[in-house]
């Protein structure tokens, strides 16, 4: 039985050293993957909740997201009841970590772009002028071809480098280990959860999920995304909550009821041991 994720092969043609996709889709499918490219996503329409690593947050529009080299991810779009073939858009960089070639990075000028995995190892929200600055070089690139892409793809290299407006978003996860996969199973989890998280949960509902034992199921969870269910349970829910706090003027009973919480203490409880703050200082920092 295996909960790991799928290793994705990355499209590109044959002679390119990277690929930048535009994509306009009806959602960003659900798998559960990773691959040895680096990726830079950039959110143009969209919003739902990313998993990468062991991080769980809402993605809405103009997020900027980039991963490292096998750091496993997956995007679960909020659909609404009319399917749409445009429902999300993103530009989607890709480039391995020795596109350019070894000879090619041992130089002294370009030394600095072997340190881009290990910056990119754990995930990075990137943010201000940084992100603006990167979202003008994606758009100048798309239409271009030969080496005046290839400069702009040092270009965002560059500013990766030498700025620091990011927020860190995982612990450090490493799936290339791994290779009989079953992104299936990780798959029905992710969803079975975002489906339910509203109501009381049952483990063995869960596990029965993946054919797993209670005590082989949480066993091996807990290898995998380095957390117990239930802690992954409460950071969906606590998720939800955030979201609610900062797009609504429900009252907190409302919202831990909402996000599938027993009773308000026991949401104000697990909100600040994973937020570090209250729910009203939470709140506060958005006005």
């Amino acid at each position: 039985m295996n909960l790991t994720p799928k290793l994705h092969i990355v499209p590109k043609a044959l002679d390119n050293a990277f690929s930048l996709r535009h994509d306009v889709l009806p959602h960003f499918g659900s798998v559960w993957h990773y691959h040895p490219e680096i990726e830079l996503h950039y959110l143009i329409k969209g919003e739902g909740t990313r998993f990468i690593g062991d991080h769980i947050g809402h993605f809405y529009k103009d997020d900027m997201i980039l991963m490292g080299s096998n750091l496993p991810h997956t995007w679960k779009c909020n659909l609404s009841d009319t399917p749409s073939p445009d429902h999300v858009e993103a530009l989607v960089l890709h480039f391995h970590p020795e596109c350019l070639g070894r000879e090619f990075l041992n130089f002294s000028e370009t030394q600095g772009i072997n340190k881009l995995n290990e910056l990119a190892r754990n995930g990075l929200m990137i943010h201000g002028a940084s992100k603006e600055e990167i979202k003008a070089l994606l758009w100048k690139m798309k239409p271009e071809t030969g080496l005046r892409r290839l400069i702009y793809l040092l270009d965002i290299f560059n500013i990766l480098l030498e700025n620091q407006e990011y927020e860190v978003l995982s612990n450090s996860i490493e799936y290339s280990k791994f290779n009989k996969l079953d992104e299936n199973r990780i798959d029905k989890i992710f969803s079975y959860t975002l489906q339910n998280f509203k109501e009381k949960i049952f483990i063995e509902d869960v596990a029965r999920l993946t054919n797993l034992s209670v005590t082989s199921f949480c066993r091996y969870f807990k290898i995998t995304a380095n957390k117990s269910y239930f802690d992954f349970l409460t950071e969906v829910r606590l998720n939800h909550a955030c979201r609610l706090i900062v797009e609504t003027d429900y009252t907190i009973q409302h919202i831990a009821m909402d996000s599938g919480f027993e009773n308000t203490s026991n949401f104000y409880r697990h909100f600040k041991k994973v937020k570090g703050i209250t729910p009203k200082e939470y709140k506060a920092g958005f006005l």
